[in-house]
């Protein structure tokens, strides 16, 4: 691709032209440079890609774009200035691939928790309607029951090349909508500002990466610029700072709740043995949902899915019937099939908040103890790790306190931050710093009707420690347990 398209809309100036004008990719780390390539400094959280100019030169690249002045630059090498690298990447990066997001519609979904459920609701919904539909987030990327095959590093919102090669690819294969998670972090470093979104979903904001935002203000202003950059917006009522994103945008918002005044409020909810059934009153008339999911915070990812859908303009009988065709989620209150007559759920809950959805959630079918094993992230916001503690032992009967994946850190202090906050609710606990010694133990504790819930790691295969990643899965562990158990 010539420079000059590359570099379409984008706010630069040509300091230097020395390399060739046809692209062939684009690249932030130099490590990947190749012949011909665009090579963009990008100034990360560590790293300053403006120290790699001359690694990447040798390495073949044809032009750099910059935004800081440079004393000198190799020899034959076009030069690029602007503003602001980070943004100017979404503008190359989106030229490069084609320009891709411009012919999909994109429906994003932003949140502290609900994410992953909330898109593969509306992923359902909309696939039942006929539309071949993108999933991007946390458990991968496809189109229906095709892989999109783009490796990424960031799972839940890829960065901006990954994301536009994927768009790219998404394309390709037929899709006609897409439907994604949307970081705080992403949209902090400007990952999607190259997307017009059709439409913005906020699930909800509770505490979760202050190690990155620093204040509860930024994580919130982070999470409110995707509705800066949506058509449509979805928000949730119940949610204090729904006020603060609906400002974002003035018009064009459907909201969405149990509790408050909204556009879709859930009414007459019933825990059924398959699921859960509610009313939503859509154009005046009262329309009946069955979704094949319990708990009550099932219920608000599915109101956003089905805002969402209004908004696409999905009739409402067809996104009933795709409601009712939404199925179980890898590691979001999974089932762990068992002959003791227990519940054993494993979740992805790893912030105040899930804990206390998953637990309550729970608790509804529950009639027997409920006992809560979970763990903290190592090199994470610390400061939620005694708050998890507290509400685990203010919900739970029994608490396992354990590893999540603690990384550089002490397994045993980040154990021990958690438990400044349990002895604060007088919830009896035991502590097994091996998670597989954990899950055992839990198992070994159930008796007929009770619960036990395995939270923080979801559907992960792995221990993220010092710096390896071990292999480990949780639903394994716990149907190896059972299964001893049984057999016992």
């Amino acid at each position: 691709m010539k420079l000059e398209n590359v570099l379409r809309d984008l706010n630069c100036e040509i300091v230097r032209r020395g390399g060739s004008d046809e692209i062939t990719g684009v690249v932030i780390d130099s490590r990947r440079a190749v012949e011909g390539c665009l090579y963009v400094c990008i100034r990360g959280l560590r790293v300053d890609g403006h120290k790699f100019i001359e690694e990447a030169f040798l390495a073949g690249a044809a032009a750099v774009l910059v935004d800081r002045e440079q004393s000198a630059y190799p020899e034959g090498m076009t030069v690029i200035k602007t503003d602001h690298c980070r943004k100017a990447l979404c503008v190359a990066a989106s030229n490069f691939y084609g320009r891709p997001a411009d012919s999909l519609r994109i429906s994003g979904v932003t949140g502290t928790n609900g994410k992953t459920s909330t898109t593969y609701f509306l992923e359902t919904i909309l696939s039942s309607a006929g539309f071949a539909t993108g999933l991007i987030g946390t458990l991968g990327t496809r189109v229906a029951d095709k892989i999109v095959d783009v490796p990424v590093e960031t799972v839940t919102t890829p960065d901006t090349l990954e994301l536009m090669q994927i768009l790219a690819r998404m394309k390709e294969l037929g899709a006609s909508d897409v439907v994604m998670e949307v970081s705080s972090h992403a949209l902090s470093l400007f990952k999607v500002d190259g997307i017009n979104f059709e439409v913005g979903i906020f699930t909800n904001l509770s505490r979760d990466h202050m190690d990155f935002h620093g204040t509860m203000e930024n994580y919130r202003d982070a999470k409110a610029k995707l509705f800066t950059l949506s058509k449509n917006c979805v928000l949730n009522a119940d949610d204090p700072a729904a006020e603060f994103m609906k400002r974002k945008k003035n018009k064009n918002y459907i909201t969405y709740g149990l509790y408050n005044d909204c556009d879709l409020k859930a009414v007459k909810i019933e825990n059924l043995p398959d699921g859960s059934s509610f009313e939503v009153e859509i154009d005046g008339e009262a329309e009946y949902f069955f979704l094949p999911a319990k708990g009550r915070f099932n219920i608000y990812n599915c109101l956003a899915a089905i805002g969402a859908a209004l908004a696409l303009n999905v009739p409402v009988d067809v996104i009933r019937k795709g409601v009712s065709e939404i199925r179980g989620i890898p590691g979001r209150i999974e089932s762990v099939p068992n002959k003791i007559n227990a519940h054993v759920i494993v979740d992805y809950a790893h912030s105040p908040d899930g804990l206390v959805n998953i637990i309550n959630a729970v608790r509804e079918f529950t009639k027997g103890r409920l006992i809560t094993l979970f763990g903290c992230g190592g090199e994470k916001d610390k400061g939620k790790r005694s708050i998890m503690g507290r509400v685990a032992g203010e919900l739970s009967d029994f608490c396992i306190l354990t590893t999540d994946n603690p990384r550089s850190e002490s397994p045993e202090e980040i154990i021990r931050q958690i438990v400044a906050g349990i002895t604060d609710s007088n919830c009896p606990f035991a502590v097994h710093t091996d998670r597989k010694e954990a899950i055992i133990a839990g198992v070994e504790m159930l008796k007929a009707e009770d619960a036990l819930i395995i939270a923080g790691k979801g559907h992960e295969h792995y221990q993220h420690v010092n710096g390896e990643y071990i292999p480990f899965d949780d639903v394994e562990i716990a149907s190896g347990a059972l299964q001893k158990r049984a057999a016992s």
